[in-house]
């Protein structure tokens, strides 16, 4: 993730730079100029006026332009650092989280104010929605970007590592993820090389990521988490959004995981007596009592 950022960051530095330098802004007014002179037939005033507008217009847009691109490519070069110290910091949680795991577990059973079979049932069912996420959305997501990146090595498209690493960002997302960046890749292949490498391009995303995204993607994930696709989709965004590039994992497990609480709680409603009914039970005992003694 942090080398193509880069990559991406430099190109565009150096393009930019390379732009502003071929540009001249005088040798373009002076141009204009000419045309307005010898194809409108203006007078000399009018042209130098001309040509004093057009320079201050273009000296004006470029340092924008330039302006927009610097600070575009410092947040990519700060998104690699953010992607940086996320993973970092992801790897010490998951290291002390392997170690002190089972002891977590336990001070969580003791200290929780729910009955033993509930929180078993409650534990088994978040681990099933969590393996679920991490093996159907991770894993298919990683499946689909490498084999993506083949096929657009294979085809001929430029920057295929780079579009690859796009995939597997996408792919969380179901269904539409893989195709918001095939999509235009398909048509752009297609106006540069031609009709016939854009609809190979289209048979290969056909045939082989949606495959594997529907195919893959059921059969690894477990029948008992009922994860819905909504589900996963939102809580990707929202993670996104919440949580930067590392809520595209975290999302989705916090929403499953807040699913099996509700089911948790709707059972422990539906198993606990209702207190106005055993009243009212009793006022009725009660009133039978009272009639059979007069």
């Amino acid at each position: 993730g942090v080398v193509p950022l880069v990559l991406v960051s430099l190109v565009v530095l150096r393009t930019a730079a390379s732009v502003r330098e071929t540009t001249s802004i005088d040798h373009i007014a002076a141009n204009v100029g000419e045309f307005a002179r010898t194809e409108l037939g203006l007078a000399d005033g009018t042209v130098a006026a001309l040509e004093s507008a057009v320079s201050a217009e273009l000296e004006g847009t470029i340092a924008g332009a330039a302006d927009v691109t610097l600070a575009r490519t410092v947040g990519l070069v700060t998104t690699a650092a953010d992607v940086v110290v996320g993973t970092i910091v992801l790897v010490f949680v998951l290291y002390y989280l392997l170690v002190d795991g089972p002891a977590a577990v336990d001070w969580i059973r003791r200290h929780v104010p729910l009955e033993r079979r509930v929180l078993d049932d409650l534990f088994e069912e978040v681990h099933v929605v969590v393996w679920a996420v991490l093996r159907s959305h991770v894993l298919v997501a990683v499946v689909q970007g490498i084999l993506g990146g083949l096929g657009l090595a294979l085809l001929g498209v430029p920057y295929a590592p780079v579009l690859a690493v796009v995939l597997v960002l996408v792919s969380f997302l179901p269904t539409i993820g893989v195709w918001l960046v095939w999509g235009p890749v398909t048509i752009a292949h297609a106006a540069s090389s031609g009709p016939v490498r854009g609809v190979l391009l289209l048979g290969y995303g056909i045939a082989v990521l949606t495959v594997v995204d529907n195919y893959l993607r059921a059969i690894l994930v477990d029948r008992r988490a009922h994860l819905h696709p909504a589900i996963v989709l939102v809580g990707a965004i929202g993670g996104v959004f919440l949580f930067g590039i590392v809520g595209v994992f975290v999302g989705p497990v916090v929403l499953a995981t807040f699913k099996v609480c509700v089911t948790a709680v709707v059972r422990i409603d539906r198993t606990t007596p209702d207190a106005d009914a055993d009243a009212e039970s009793e006022l009725e005992e009660e009133r039978l009592l009272a009639d059979t003694k007069r």
